[in-house]
């Protein structure tokens, strides 16, 4: 069976819940793949008035929101941006105006999304909400690189911490040495631009220079691109990545088993159809 009869059976099968007008719903995109969306997230984003989504959002992703007005509302460290409370606001304005809304994250809306936060205020302003998590960048982002984020012998904990504060600087309340430490794997959100320096706290706190380091960028989708380096030259490889680019860091010896599980892995990612393609097929 094709995909797309798959799907249409599912929905055949799986009534979804009501999305009210005058509701939001925090809705994770899951790491770049369409493909990752949950069932709930592709209908939400069939039956939405608005969507607000963030900056790193697949344009692939946005392309299933067909009759959705669409409004980007993406909060770039150190970037002119929407305020967290002006976010706030919006979601609340337009749910008040009796319209469905969905606000679209990547990864997981409440993994290092601002997903409690907006979640807060929604309930503050006595607007119906409901929560989609999706597939985080630390979990899909790392399987689809061929890294696997735990492994019996290698990495048996693992940590997720995010890289910047709200200044796109070091976070000056991590105890990096704490993390150094504490975890067999570290997975680091919204760090490209602080790698040189957290390489080099995990290392004074005793982690190996040439302990293996990787950087996702644009995970599973068409345009990802995996970096393979050690701390020792985190910071020259990320010298060679785009700060523009959505990137996504591990560290640990389950880095090391991506030569041997990548080139066997398939991770192509689900892709748009064109209208001829989606035209059915001839008897």
């Amino acid at each position: 069976m094709t995909s797309g009869p798959a799907l249409a059976v599912a929905a055949e099968r799986l009534a979804p819940p009501a999305f009210a007008p005058g509701s939001v719903w925090l809705v994770g995109a899951g790491p770049g793949d369409p493909g990752l969306l949950t069932l709930h997230a592709a209908h939400a984003l069939a039956v939405a008035d608005v969507v607000l989504h963030d900056a790193l959002v697949s344009p692939e992703i946005l392309l299933l929101a067909e009759g959705a007005r669409l409004e980007c509302v993406g909060k770039r460290a150190a970037r002119p941006s929407p305020s967290q409370m002006r976010i706030n606001e919006r979601m609340i304005r337009l749910a008040r105006q009796g319209l469905r809304v969905v606000r679209l994250k990547g990864g997981d809306p409440l993994v290092f999304g601002r997903g409690g936060e907006e979640a807060l205020a929604l309930a503050a302003a006595a607007v119906p909400f409901r929560i989609v998590p999706g597939i985080s960048a630390g979990v899909g982002g790392l399987a689809g690189a061929g890294i696997p984020l735990t492994h019996r012998s290698l990495g048996r904990s693992v940590v997720f911490a995010t890289g910047h504060d709200s200044r796109g600087k070091l976070p000056d309340g991590t105890d990096w040495a704490a993390l150094a430490r504490g975890a067999d794997v570290l997975v680091l959100y919204m760090a490209l631009g602080q790698a040189g320096a957290i390489a080099d706290r995990l290392i004074a706190a005793g982690r190996p220079a040439s302990e293996p380091l990787a950087f996702i960028t644009n995970a599973t989708t068409s345009r990802q691109q995996v970096c393979i380096a050690t701390l020792g030259t985190a910071a020259a490889a990320a010298e060679q990545i785009p700060r523009a680019s959505a990137t996504l860091i591990v560290v640990g010896p389950v880095v090391g088993l991506r030569a041997m599980l990548a080139p066997w892995q398939n991770a192509t990612p689900m892709t748009p159809r064109t209208a001829e393609r989606r035209a059915p097929a001839q008897a």
